[in-house]
This record gives structure tokens, C-alpha cells and sequence, in this order.
């Protein structure tokens, strides 16, 4: 089964600066290139396993406000440019902010609301 096959939220393209903090390192100002509400991709690290946790941080900056949203990650795939993590434990102001990412720049509210709705149902998506 492919990628794409397996995902069960839509990803979209969206550039943030991220940590990522890891039980022997921390990467700050990280980039990410895409993000669900399961799950974002992040460029330049290397050296991790599918199955390590780390703490994530992403921030949302604009003219009027600047946010921190912080989640628990596991490295689900490692790539030559970066790693992809699945999200999870994060509070659910958190979950808020990245349903209305992904809806905003994905153009299919009703999609949006459909996975945001499934992702309340897992017990490991709320803390």
C-alpha cells in the first residue's frame, strides 16, 4: 500500500519554523514543508528512527499575533532531506489552530471538518 493510500487526513503545502526536541537533541528553527492533522514534515534532520518521540513546537507568526503550538511527535518516515512525523497528545487549542490551517489553505471546509471530527474519536489525540 502506498503513501497516499494509508494517510486518512489531507495534507497541504505550508512552511513554519519548528523544534523538535528529542531525548539527546534539540533542532530549533527547523523548517516544515507540509502539514495534517496527524502529521508534518520537517527538513534537515537526520539521524532519527521511525519509532523515536520527540517534543514538537510550531510557530505561527503574523502581523498581529504569534503562536506556539506544541504536540507530541514519533518519526513515522525518514528521508535524505528530513523526516515525517505523526502528531499526537497535543491540547486541543493545538488541534484547533492546525484544522484551521489545513481548511484554510486546503479550500474544502466539509473535508476538514470530516477528519477533524474522526481525529476526536482517538484517544491519543487530546490531552
Amino acid at each position: 500500500m502506498t503513501t497516499a493510500n494509508r494517510r486518512h487526513n489531507s495534507r497541504v503545502p505550508f512552511q513554519a519554523t519548528a523544534t523538535l526536541r528529542f531525548d539527546h537533541h534539540t533542532y530549533e528553527h527547523c523548517q516544515t514543508s507540509d502539514l495534517s492533522l496527524k502529521g508534518v514534515s520537517v527538513e534537515g534532520i537526520n539521524g532519527h528512527q521511525v519509532g523515536e518521540q520527540c517534543r514538537v513546537e510550531l510557530y505561527l507568526t503574523g502581523s498581529t499575533s504569534n503562536l506556539r503550538l506544541q504536540m507530541k511527535g514519533e518519526v513515522v518516515r525518514v528521508e535524505q532531506n528530513g523526516l515525517a512525523l505523526r502528531l499526537f497528545a497535543m491540547d486541543l487549542d493545538s488541534f484547533y489552530h492546525l484544522k484551521n490551517i489545513i481548511a484554510y489553505n486546503l479550500g474544502d471546509p466539509d473535508q476538514v471538518e470530516e477528519e477533524f471530527s474522526r481525529q476526536l474519536e482517538k484517544p491519543d489525540t487530546i490531552v
